[in-house]
């Protein structure tokens, strides 16, 4: 005679199954907290790819700007640690300006991003980290270098401006572009998550070579202010 097991021991035992295949409660947090970062990435990038021939026109707009408000501004300047900052603050100029119309994307982004926590501590400091350096960049306003350039140059380039430092001490060590994926997040992303991550990349290789093309943006501004890095 087959014997029966009671309801209590049934259910039990199915209990069981089920917490053997369900992933860990930690690896499902992560499962989830990847998923939301990939997704959030290649919005990100996908808006800042879309977005390329506005940058380019703003960046088109600041060199038009330059030369006619302060061609020639930095005249005869030294070439030496501060002429380095002061190039420091013409690429933050062409950065800030050119993120502007993907603000409200990245501040998207911010909200998804800065939330999401790993298991893995390497995970989540690469994640944080990148969030905080990207939400500073956001908050830059451009800087008004051609008063910048003015006032040094009217010291007889003894000393920057405090307007330059200050911009400098916040750009410089925050700078990043749109689209990041930290290698522990790659190596934990689930097969789900490829495809989008290959879509992410591709849109990223755009991103960089569209920063390639504007260092030639750079060097015209550089060449409008006379100015040696």
């Amino acid at each position: 005679m087959r014997r029966r097991c009671s309801p209590a021991i049934g259910l039990a035992f199915a209990a069981a199954l089920l917490a053997l295949s369900a992933p860990p409660p930690a690896a499902g947090a992560d499962v989830a907290a990847t998923r939301a970062y990939v997704q959030a990435n290649y919005a990100l990038v996908r808006s800042g790819a879309a977005r390329i021939p506005t940058a380019r026109a703003v960046l088109q707009s600041v060199l038009r700007r330059v030369n006619a408000e302060c061609p020639r501004a930095a005249a005869r300047s030294p070439e030496d640690g501060e002429s380095t900052e002061f190039s420091n603050e013409v690429i933050g100029l062409m950065v800030t300006s050119a993120i502007h119309p993907d603000l409200q994307a990245i501040e998207t982004f911010i909200r998804v991003a800065a939330p999401l926590r790993w298991s893995s501590h390497a995970t989540t400091g690469a994640v944080q980290g990148y969030v905080e350096k990207l939400k500073t960049m956001a908050a830059l306003a451009p800087p008004n270098v051609c008063a910048d350039v003015r006032a040094w140059a009217a010291g007889g380039y003894a000393a920057l401006p405090a307007d330059t430092v200050r911009f400098d001490q916040q750009f410089v060590p925050n700078w990043v572009a749109l689209g990041e994926l930290p290698e522990p997040l790659l190596r934990e992303a689930s097969p789900e998550e490829r495809p989008l991550l290959s879509r992410s990349m591709h849109l990223e290789e755009d991103l960089t070579e569209f920063e390639a093309e504007a260092a030639n943006t750079w060097r015209e501004l550089m060449n409008e202010f006379e100015l040696e890095p």
